[in-house]
């Protein structure tokens, strides 16, 4: 556990980046620093937006972007892929960088451990298994830590998990980060945008029905402030990993900062870490992927993404994403994008969000002969500044 404390720590105060490798693969981090390998392509930056423009992975060509806003980037995101299959991550921190980090550290490390123990073979317990163990690893640290950083215990984070396997796409999300396919609409050169994704947003009248439903006792779980639906009036989404000042009585309390304290005893938890998890068997004619933080979407519809990304080569394909939400934040602004780029961090999180996107395109004569790509592949793209 100390090791894992010495490791988020670090990772707080300097950019990220494996260059070693373990077993055999090539690991990068790609944001921000030029590492080369990992999956081919080109690393580069522009401003505050880091980007590999395209790689290949598994099943086909990937591209990815981040932008950062926050004073520290609180997103992160992974591809590990190798003859396993292929594994994506897109974690949305909130309160602080540190569940962000240590989920893009531990959540594929407890797949790769619970898929071992079930000979290789990938269901969606294998994710939600997953997922349970890096909740609890991330509690235990928090509890670990009380005494000395307190604060860790309201910090947390949305994930969205994609594994492709044996022609399958099993799709896990907790908050408000969505995934969304392009799918070509018979012969006609269309494509259409279908979210995959399940969101769990108090703003959302089904999720502020299902709060209810389980905390039928409380009259505010849910509460309307500034005209945003709010959990117990303090935070948006309703499931996440961290966040455990909302499921453990023990972390709500002093010296927890008095805006994250409740009024009242907690007799169950508010908040879970439960994924909705969903299985699509690939069609020859899905396209891409599009997997990205909340940030994209504010300023993007499913199907302007999906238009985007359709109408472009697969080189460059997140980073014109990232661009157009950019381009979007400062015309609702009145604002030139030229002029959005010379805000600094921190300050353009008044403008837009840290936005994470990674483009899958799907190769289906690789997918339907089970053949990956090779070498293996590791890259996480996040970085603090």
């Amino acid at each position: 556990m100390l090791h894992a404390l010495m490791n988020l720590l670090s990772l707080c105060w300097k950019p990220f980046g494996r260059g070693d490798g373990e077993g055999g693969v090539q690991s990068v981090g790609i944001v921000g620093a030029n590492y080369g390998g990992g999956g081919g392509g080109r690393d580069g930056k522009d401003s505050l937006l880091w980007f590999r423009d395209v790689g290949k992975y598994a099943w086909g060509d990937f591209s990815m972007a981040v932008v950062q806003a926050n004073q520290v980037l609180e997103d992160q995101g992974q591809i590990e892929s190798g003859p396993f299959g292929t594994f994506v991550g897109v974690y949305d921190g909130h309160g602080g960088p540190e569940t962000a980090h240590y989920v893009c550290d531990n959540l594929f490390r407890h797949f790769q451990e619970v898929s071992a123990e079930t000979e290789g073979v990938v269901t969606g317990d294998t994710i939600q298994n997953a997922f349970r163990r890096t909740e609890e690893g991330f509690t235990e640290l928090v509890s670990e830590l009380w005494g000395t950083r307190p604060n860790l215990a309201t910090v947390g984070t949305c994930c969205l998990v994609g594994v492709i396997c044996q022609g399958t796409l099993f799709v896990a999300s907790l908050g408000d980060s969505r995934l969304v396919l392009g799918k070509k609409v018979g012969n006609t050169g269309e494509v259409a945008a279908i979210q995959l994704s399940t969101e769990h947003n108090a703003n959302l009248e089904e999720i502020r029905y299902e709060l209810k439903e389980q905390h039928s006792h409380d009259p505010q779980i849910v509460v309307l402030k500034h005209g945003v639906w709010r959990v117990k009036g303090i935070i948006q989404v309703s499931r996440s990993i961290g966040d455990v000042y909302m499921k453990h009585a023990q972390f709500n309390r002093e010296p927890i900062a008095a805006k994250f304290r409740l009024p009242e005893p907690m007799n169950m938890p508010i908040m879970s870490a439960t994924p909705t998890i969903l299985s699509h068997a690939l069609h020859p004619n899905d396209s891409f992927l599009i997997f990205a933080s909340d940030g994209l979407w504010e300023h993007l519809s499913n199907e302007e993404a999906v238009e985007i990304v359709h109408k472009h080569p697969h080189a460059g394909s997140a980073k014109i994403l990232v661009k157009t939400a950019l381009k979007e934040a400062a015309r609702k602004r009145e604002m030139r994008y030229s002029d959005l780029r010379k805000i600094d961090k921190k300050v353009r999180r008044h403008f837009h969000d840290d936005i994470t996107v990674i483009v899958l395109f799907l190769n289906h004569d690789l997918i339907s002969r089970g053949t990956a790509q090779e070498p293996p592949i590791s890259i996480r793209s996040g970085v603090d500044h």
